[in-house]
């Protein structure tokens, strides 16, 4: 018997898709398999999804590494092929200071501090909000 969640395969990293944007989680580690699948996952959702922005959500990250910032660079690359901007979030204060004592750039890569900001300068817009933040029915 199921409780209705789906969970993720060992090494899978899920995309998800909130209107025209995938949004991508990343905990932890990411190995060389996962970062392949990842790359293949993304472009087929761009592509099948028509999704025009991916924001990648890096809270739960304690290193960026040179790999991972590979990865992220050709995750954005990918997707700005397939006519997609690419929004890296929740970057730590100690991962920036990392990433800037190791020379490590994110060509192509926009950032927000949050995935709510991100999805703002994606354009999106949260359909359970108004303008303005406030939900519907509040003062």
């Amino acid at each position: 018997m199921t409780d209705g969640f789906s969970r993720p395969a060992a090494g899978h990293v899920p995309v998800l898709r909130l209107g025209d944007v995938l949004l991508v989680t990343l905990q932890g580690d990411l190995y060389d398999s996962t970062a392949e699948q990842l790359l293949q996952d993304i472009g087929e959702a761009i592509a099948g999804d028509r999704a025009t922005g991916v924001v990648i959500n890096i809270s739960g990250v304690e290193i960026v590494d040179s790999f991972l910032g590979r990865v992220l660079a050709e995750i954005a690359a990918k997707a700005r092929l397939l006519a997609a901007q690419t929004v890296v979030a929740g970057m730590r204060p100690a991962v920036a200071i990392t990433m800037v004592e190791l020379g490590l750039t994110l060509p192509g890569l926009r950032t927000a501090l949050t995935t709510e900001d991100a999805l703002r300068l994606l354009g999106a817009t949260d359909p359970v909000l108004r303008p303005g933040g406030t939900r519907p029915g509040s003062p």
